[in-house]
């Protein structure tokens, strides 16, 4: 891989300013209150900010890339938002003394080649929202699923791991991973075959076809994960990296204790899975046509967290029975009193604001903080984090996030 002396040069401060930050003693603070709160001891509730619109947050060109070559444009882009992130809106994130280079494998979450070709009618800019209409609908079309490949490439692995290191050589250490933790949410994928108004309609009229379908997808999900362990493709999720949903997985209850330190095991991992496309659908209809697949699955992990933007307050006693569940991630429409009640000390309450606050033609401070304060009255007691995600806009003010994440932590720290 050549490297221009320009690229390299713009990589290496860049090297320089992250390493000034990652080793900075608050780090080690802030990994303890992650570690702390994943224990599930009392601490205030962290504050963590992802999923934004980096389009509309550049400021003074804090986020324009300079590298002519993608491989150092991708390397640039990540250290770029880091900084970022760390100079307006930290929260409580973490910056390792560390590079990462990652394994060059795929998949690296449930949405993959199923050899099902959806038809959906999207927005010309391919964002916003999308109708999908149905290509399941018979048996015949179940048997068209196929499990994905599952491959990786260890001569690229090797060689952006050594452009990596020559990269940073003198400033940074870098060391290679595997995958630490991968999205897996069956039903975010098959509603794209499936449709919501069919699937509503089949869960009653023909149970039989969406219970085929589900048992073929998870065989699929399961035959993947032992593929993936049996390559060595995984590595141990105990550190700096989203879980699910929800918040940083750093803790030190990962890996198990009879871990040998080569082979990592789904049970030296956190795992995860959520059913937000049964947001409306009763108790027991979550369990028969969503929570009996995905809890075998989750039976594999050594932690677990559950949900992304639904709201689960009806549902906690479902929850109690998911193996290793640690953290329940729940979107902005959940009754806070009744899930914090039901919830109590025994799982992390991983609470999403609403992002509408950031996007509304007027920025509004005191509603944001109201919000908050509200969340953090009722949920006194309980083991809880602000999760700010899903921001589609900021109206091109970036203030308003990096406003935001200031008043989360004065109400946090109360």
């Amino acid at each position: 891989m050549q490297i221009s002396t320009e690229d390299k040069q713009v990589l290496r401060e860049l090297g320089r300013q992250y390493m000034a930050v990652a080793t900075l003693p608050v780090h080690k603070q802030k990994a303890e209150l992650w570690r702390r709160l994943n224990r599930l001891e009392p601490v205030r509730p962290l504050v963590w900010i992802n999923e934004l619109p980096w389009h509309e947050l550049n400021v003074d060109d804090e986020l324009t890339l300079r590298c002519t070559d993608s491989f150092c444009r991708w390397i640039e882009a990540s250290l770029r938002t880091t900084l970022y992130q760390w100079r307006h809106m930290p929260g409580d994130m973490v910056v390792d003394p560390v590079l990462l280079s990652q394994y060059v494998c795929s998949p690296q979450s449930c949405y993959a080649d199923w050899g099902i070709q959806e038809n959906a009618m999207r927005a010309a800019d391919g964002f916003g929202s999308a109708k999908f209409v149905p290509v399941i609908r018979d048996e015949r079309d179940v048997d068209k699923l196929r499990t994905p490949e599952v491959t990786v490439d260890w001569c690229a692995t090797e060689r952006n791991f050594q452009a990596t290191c020559e990269i940073f050589d003198g400033i940074a250490p870098v060391r290679k991973t595997g995958i630490v933790h991968q999205w897996m949410a069956p039903w975010d994928v098959m509603i794209h075959w499936y449709g919501i108004e069919q699937l509503y309609m089949d869960m009653v009229d023909r149970p039989e076809l969406v219970h085929k379908l589900l048992k073929r997808f998870m065989a699929g999900v399961h035959d993947v994960l032992n593929r993936q362990e049996a390559m060595g493709l995984l590595a141990v999720s105990n550190g700096n990296h989203r879980v699910g949903s929800g918040g940083l997985g750093i803790t030190d209850t990962l890996p198990q204790p009879d871990f040998d330190g080569k082979h990592v095991r789904p049970k030296d991992q956190w795992g995860t899975s959520t059913g937000q496309i049964f947001s409306e659908v009763s108790p027991d209809m979550h369990e028969e046509f969503c929570l009996q697949y995905e809890r075998p699955y989750l039976a594999r992990f050594g932690l677990n967290c559950y949900g992304c933007c639904e709201p689960l307050h009806k549902k906690i006693h479902l929850m109690r029975t998911i193996p290793n569940l640690r953290r329940i991630s729940m979107s902005t429409w959940v009754k806070v009193e009744e899930a914090a009640a039901k919830i109590g000390g025994d799982f992390i309450f991983s609470y999403k604001p609403n992002p509408a606050v950031l996007a509304a033609e007027e920025w509004n401070p005191e509603l944001a903080r109201a919000n908050l304060t509200s969340v953090m009255e009722k949920t006194r007691g309980c083991r809880v984090e602000f999760i700010m995600k899903d921001v589609s806009t900021v109206r091109n003010q970036p203030q308003r996030i990096w406003a935001w994440e200031k008043i989360a932590m004065q109400v946090a720290q109360g």
